[in-house]
């Protein structure tokens, strides 16, 4: 499963995208596996998970709540909030 991250996630966890292995459960329990062990932060002290949760997320290309199922699952895309206009 490919995980992109886009600004304020991508400054956290320092990567703009990283396979892992196939994920069974829970977007939310990735996210919670995730945020646990990505510790970093961002230049305003934001860790992973803080980013986590003011991010919308897709789950290959659709959008997606925390209880979604990832089974079979490639793509999960966490997006924080942008701004501009």
């Amino acid at each position: 499963m490919d995980i992109h991250y886009f600004a304020a996630a991508r400054a956290a966890r320092g990567l703009d995208r990283e396979t892992i292995a196939p994920q069974e459960g829970t977007l939310s329990d990735l996210l919670e596996r995730l945020g646990a062990e990505n510790t970093d932060t961002t230049t305003a002290g934001m860790s992973l998970a803080q980013v986590f949760d003011r991010c919308t997320f897709l789950i290959d290309g659709r959008s997606a709540e925390p209880a979604a199922s990832l089974a079979g699952a490639t793509r999960v895309d966490v997006l924080p909030p942008f701004a501009g206009g």
